[in-house]
């Protein structure tokens, strides 16, 4: 941010008076009933935010909307530089008020806090936590914004934006506090959880070397994606993100600063591997790093099928190929089932050859020769490979595979900057829906392959089906499996082939911004077409799970769809952290006991 922008912000603070400025103040309750909003009587004076302000040496402002040029003047330059900067994820995680989804239909509105406050330090944190607790405000999170369940934005609000707090630290030989004699020496790297994944890897694999698990899309902020679960590209190979937790170090609810790991707080560290983003503020992270894969690559292809029947003989030759091929470390990403008919590869590879990789989807090229008649077109394979140092390697990408990355050109932007061209239809998406489900490897075998390629036919007769191979650890290394074991996700992605997923939404549009309003009709069309989908994946496989940050925002099991069996050992230890509840967010453990907006108690 602009320091011109901090200094208007300081500027307002004083300005700002509300209705009950002069009312007395009284210390909020543990278990207050309600959350107090701007107009309340015990809502902060602009004497207490200046304070706060202060405190934070600045760093507080009030929070715009940014499309406030669009509401002054909807036709004008502003606006449409506004409209063109939110198709840049990076622009949208440098504006406080603005979220990479900009909402889903029927469910929750991206909205401004009023007060944004940035910290630098973990006593930085401290105090805005300590302020939100004792004035009973709604406190939100944001570190990448890329919550589709609304989480990190609330209306009436106080956010914590932890982006300045992404300094990055490699180490050769890192032992856990307070574990030394119980814990090996391991390679590994500490990151503040404001940090984004493309400066993760641009100093873990490109400059360092070494492998480190993350997420897919390269704007994803590091401190949420942990807590999540942490999928990636790679995941067959490298795990989950939070199984390679280390140590934390984590600002909760009473203000304190812990670090926690296996030896100290062991209960908040498990919770804050998968268990969701509801425990506290983390503000660093280490994680293991592993050797770097000498090459990583891409293999895509679209095969159009004849007729319906003729799909149906397709998808179920494609499982029985990759019960065999995919099902294994060194494949991840994503086929995708279309009600066209259509199976879209997009997947890739690690520690193969363009020859290996492409001798490896042999049996797929054996089978389109021997039925002709049941495909109606098949593109020649487009393979890619590359150094793994390069992979997340800007100058590389921009050199030799320009067309497989966007890059944020603003003058301001910092250097290496980009995202790929994959994930551009994600970015200010307005969701219809967004469901998901473990299918586990078993629907693979000869014995269930029949009946889960007609569920999997039926489901894509609704909306397109996709199966994100890497979100599924059956076939990861046996290491890898052990240790997602001790997380919090729930246990059906430990044997889980793919995650699969169903979504859908339109881009770039706002409700409330006048001629840019969604289609709500059509986003309701859709989100029952997703709902008609996931039906048959459901009948086969009735035992799985979700995926936490990739769920139904109106599960009505949600606790025991992400995270099963976990669920009780995680809400006890929400208790001891957190009992008044302070960090709330839609379905985030203890989240029921919260009204849907986090401002009434309900229990």
């Amino acid at each position: 941010m602009r320091r011109r922008d901090l200094l208007k912000g300081a500027a307002a603070l004083a300005a700002l008076a509300t209705a009950s400025e002069g009312a007395a103040r009284a210390t909020t309750p543990a278990r207050a009933p309600r959350r107090v909003r701007p107009f309340d009587p015990h809502w902060p004076s602009a004497a207490e935010w200046q304070g706060l302000a202060d405190r934070l040496g600045g760093r507080l402002q009030r929070v715009a909307s940014p499309l406030a040029a669009c509401a002054r003047t909807p036709d004008g330059a502003l606006c449409e530089s506004a409209l063109t900067d939110l198709a840049n994820p990076f622009y949208i995680q440098d504006q406080p008020g603005a979220t990479q989804t900009t909402g889903w239909v029927d469910a929750w509105t991206s909205a401004p806090s009023v007060y944004v406050a940035e910290p630098e330090t973990p006593q930085d944190v401290a105090a805005i936590v300590d302020f939100a607790r004792e004035r009973n405000l709604r406190l939100v999170v944001k570190g990448g914004a890329h919550s589709y369940l609304g989480q990190s934005s609330a209306p009436d609000s106080l956010l914590l934006w932890t982006r300045r707090m992404d300094s990055i630290t490699l180490h050769d030989a890192f032992v856990p506090h307070g574990c030394a004699g119980t814990v090996a020496p391991q390679q590994a790297v500490s990151v503040g959880s404001g940090a984004k994944f493309i400066q993760l890897y641009e100093a873990v694999v490109t400059d360092a070397g070494r492998f480190v698990q993350g997420g897919g899309c390269t704007s994803v902020g590091v401190g949420g994606h942990v807590q999540t679960g942490g999928f990636g590209s790679f995941s067959k190979y490298g795990g989950l993100a939070a199984a390679s937790l280390l140590e934390a170090e984590i600002v909760t609810a009473d203000g304190r600063v812990r670090v926690v790991n296996a030896c100290s707080d062991p209960d908040l560290f498990s919770a804050l591997k998968g268990g969701g983003a509801g425990f506290g503020v983390t503000t660093r992270l280490t994680l293991a790093t592993r050797p770097l894969p000498e090459t990583f690559g891409f293999y895509g292809r679209r095969i159009r099928a004849s007729s319906p029947e003729a799909f149906a003989r397709l998808v179920e030759a494609f499982c029985a190929f990759a019960s065999e091929t995919l099902v294994t470390p060194h494949w991840g990403e994503q086929v995708f089932l279309h009600p066209d008919d259509t199976l879209d590869i997009a997947m890739v590879f690690q520690s193969l050859s363009a020859d290996e990789a492409r001798a490896a989807w042999a049996p797929v090229d054996a089978w389109i020769a021997d039925h002709p008649g049941d495909v109606a077109e098949a593109d020649e394979a487009r393979i890619v490979t590359m150094p793994g140092r390069h992979w997340w390697d800007f100058d590389y990408r921009a050199a030799h595979h320009r067309s497989s990355i966007i890059v944020d050109e603003r003058g301001d932007a910092k250097p290496g900057r980009f995202w790929w061209s994959g994930n551009d239809s994600e970015v200010g998406i307005f969701l219809s829906g967004y469901e998901s489900l473990w299918l586990p490897e078993r629907l693979l075998r000869a014995e269930h392959r029949t009946e889960a390629a007609r569920a999997l036919v039926e489901a894509s007769r609704s909306f397109a089906v996709g199966l994100h191979f890497n979100k599924g650890l059956a076939g990861a290394t046996p290491e890898r499996r052990e240790e997602a074991r001790a997380t919090a996700i729930h246990p059906s992605a430990l044997d889980a082939f793919a995650l699969a997923i169903v979504a859908g939404g339109a881009k770039q549009v706002y409700p409330g911004e006048l001629g840019r309003e969604p289609d709500r009709e059509a986003l309701r069309d859709d989100a029952e077409r997703i709902a008609q989908a996931m039906l048959p994946l459901r009948r086969v496989a009735p035992e799985a799970g979700s995926y936490s940050s990739e769920m139904s925002f109106f599960e009505p099991r949600w606790r025991e769809m992400a995270w099963g069996p976990h669920y009780d050992r995680l809400l006890e230890t929400k208790r001891r952290y957190d009992p008044a509840g302070l960090f709330t967010g839609h379905h985030q453990v203890g989240s029921e006991f919260w009204s849907a907006d986090g401002f009434v108690r309900q229990a």
